[in-house]
């Protein structure tokens, strides 16, 4: 199955580097690890073939700072994340 998700980043400068399964969840990861960035929205769509439907979805985000971790909503079959 296909698991699709929307996010939009503060600032530019994110790289999608791939997914993880913490028992059912489903985490997408990515990082901005630059030290200069553009304060700018930045939105990013990822789409990954997975092996089963996962029982959450999560988006990490990893900096020089250390990282962050939040939640998605499902509209549609999609799912959306905003940085907070």
């Amino acid at each position: 199955m296909k698991v699709k998700v929307e996010v939009t980043f503060r600032m530019g400068g994110v790289s999608y580097r791939g997914h993880r399964w913490e028992d059912d969840v489903l985490v997408f990861e990515f990082e901005r690890l630059g030290d200069a960035f553009i304060q700018v929205l930045s939105k990013r769509v990822v789409e990954e073939e997975v092996e089963r439907e996962p029982a959450k979805v999560l988006v990490e985000l990893r900096t020089k700072e250390g990282g962050k971790i939040f939640g998605t909503v499902e509209r549609n079959g999609a799912y959306y994340a905003e940085e907070p």
